[in-house]
């Protein structure tokens, strides 16, 4: 199980590195999705390990409402720098 664990902190790193690297706003929100979707997973997992079910609820928030709301900031972005 820990080494599971640690196979996805491991897979965290790439979409970091990508937005650290671009310089395309899309690019760096796609990024982002791309962590938030990786942690919501990743706490999803933790929670079925301890078999805590609150953890589990916030990890299905995070998983259904941060993606949505981080392109809802790329939008707003991408119109501010067509001004």
């Amino acid at each position: 199980m820990n080494l599971m664990l640690l196979a996805m902190l491991l897979a965290l790193l790439i979409p970091m590195y990508e937005a650290w690297q671009d310089d395309n706003i899309w690019q760096k929100m796609l990024a982002f999705a791309s962590i938030a979707t990786k942690t919501s997973i990743l706490i999803l997992v933790v929670s079925v390990l301890r078999d805590d079910w609150m953890i589990g609820v916030v990890g299905v928030l995070i998983l259904s409402l941060g993606n949505a709301s981080l392109m809802l900031l790329a939008q707003i972005i991408k119109r501010l720098n067509q001004i």
